[in-house]
C-alpha cells in the first residue's frame, strides 16, 4: 500500500483547473472581464500606495496599515488571477504540482494577512476612539511595526505548515480540481492516502487564526460603540463613527463572503458557490477597497489629487479610513 501511494504521487506532475467555466464560447468574456478587473485592482492599490508615502500628512499608523492593506490585496489577487488568465488565454487548464503548492502558500498567506491587518486596523481606530489622549504613544512607529511584523509572522505559520503538510499526500489519477485556484479542501478530495491531519490541521488553524482576529475586531467596535454612544452631541457620535465607515465596510465584506460557504451547512456546499464565493473575496473585495477608503476620505483624495499633480486641493479633514 505504501509503495502504491508513493508511485501515485509521483505520478502526479500536474492538477487541471477547471475554472469557473468549460464552455468554449464564455473563455473570452471571463478573460477581458477578469482582466479588466485585475487591472483595476492593481492600478487602484498601487495609487494608494504611491499617495500614502508620497503625502507626509498620511504617514499616520491608520494610513501605514492601509497601505500594508492594499500592498496585501494586490499580492493576494496576484497569486491567483494571472493564473486563471493564462490557462484562458492558452486554452490550458493545467497547473503543475509544485506551482499549485506555491500558489496555496501564498493564498493562505495574504489571505491570512488580509485577516490580521483588518483587526489591526480595528484596533488602531478603537485607541484613537476610546484612548485619543494615548493614541501617539499606544500607536507608536515601533509598535506599529512591530504589529505588522507579528501579523507576517502569524500568517506564515499556518500558510508554511498546510503546504508542508500536503507535500506528504498522495494523490490519485483523477486530478481535476473544480476550482480557478488551487483550494486546499479540492485538493484533499483528490487524495488516495490518508488526510486526517491535514483535515484537523485547516479545522484548528482555522478556528485559531480566523476567529481570533474577527473577535478583536468585534471587541473593538463594541467598545467603540459604547465610547460614541457616550457622547452627547449627535454631530460628535456621527464624526466619531464616521472615521470608521470604510473600515467596517470592508470588514462585512470580507467575514461576510467567508461566512456565506465555510458556515451554511456542508450539504449546501458546491464547486459553484464557493468559486462565486472566492470570486468575491479575492478578487471583487480587493478591487473595491481603493474606492471604499478614498471615495468619502478627504485625505486620500487630497493625496491623490497631489499624486496626479492637480494645484486645487480642499482642507484636511478627519478622514474615513
Amino acid at each position: 500500500m505504501e509503495k502504491t501511494s508513493r508511485v501515485n504521487q509521483t505520478i502526479v506532475s500536474d492538477f487541471l483547473l477547471l475554472g469557473l467555466s468549460e464552455q468554449p464560447e464564455e473563455q473570452p468574456v471571463l478573460f477581458g472581464t477578469f482582466l479588466g478587473m485585475y487591472l483595476i485592482t492593481m492600478i487602484g492599490n498601487l495609487l494608494i500606495i504611491l499617495a500614502i508615502s508620497s503625502d507626509p500628512h498620511l504617514h499616520t499608523p491608520m494610513y501605514f496599515f492601509l497601505a500594508n492593506l492594499s500592498l496585501t490585496d494586490a499580492c493576494f489577487t496576484s497569486a491567483s488571477i494571472p493564473k486563471m488568465l493564462a490557462n484562458i488565454h492558452t486554452q490550458s487548464r493545467t497547473i503543475s504540482y509544485s506551482a499549485c503548492l506555491v500558489q496555496l502558500y501564498f493564498l493562505l498567506l495574504f489571505g491570512g494577512l488580509d485577516n490580521f491587518l483588518l483587526a489591526v486596523m480595528a484596533y488602531d481606530r478603537y485607541v484613537a476612539i476610546c484612548q485619543p489622549l494615548h493614541y501617539s504613544t499606544a500607536m507608536s512607529p515601533q509598535l506599529c511595526a512591530l504589529m505588522l511584523g507579528m501579523c507576517w509572522v502569524l500568517t506564515n505559520f499556518p500558510a508554511l505548515v498546510h503546504t508542508l503538510l500536503l507535500t506528504r499526500v498522495a494523490f490519485c489519477a483523477h486530478k481535476a480540481i473544480p476550482h480557478f485556484y488551487c483550494d486546499p479542501s479540492a485538493l484533499l478530495k483528490l487524495a488516495c492516502s490518508d488526510t486526517h491531519i491535514n483535515k484537523l490541521m485547516i479545522i484548528t488553524m482555522g478556528l485559531m487564526f480566523l476567529t481570533t482576529p474577527l473577535m478583536l475586531i468585534i471587541f473593538s467596535y463594541v467598545r467603540i460603540s459604547c465610547a460614541v454612544c457616550g457622547i452627547s452631541s449627535s454631530g460628535g457620535r456621527w464624526k466619531a463613527f464616521s472615521t470608521c465607515g470604510s473600515h467596517l465596510t470592508v470588514v462585512l465584506l470580507f467575514y461576510g463572503s467567508l461566512m456565506g460557504v465555510y458556515l451554511l451547512p456542508p450539504s449546501t456546499h458546491s464547486a459553484e458557490r464557493e468559486s462565486r464565493a472566492a470570486i468575491l473575496y479575492m478578487v471583487i473585495i480587493p478591487m473595491l477597497n481603493p474606492f471604499i477608503y478614498s471615495l468619502r476620505n478627504r485625505d486620500m483624495k487630497k493625496a491623490l489629487g497631489k499624486l496626479f499633480g492637480s494645484r486645487k486641493y480642499s482642507s484636511y479633514h478627519d478622514s474615513d479610513a
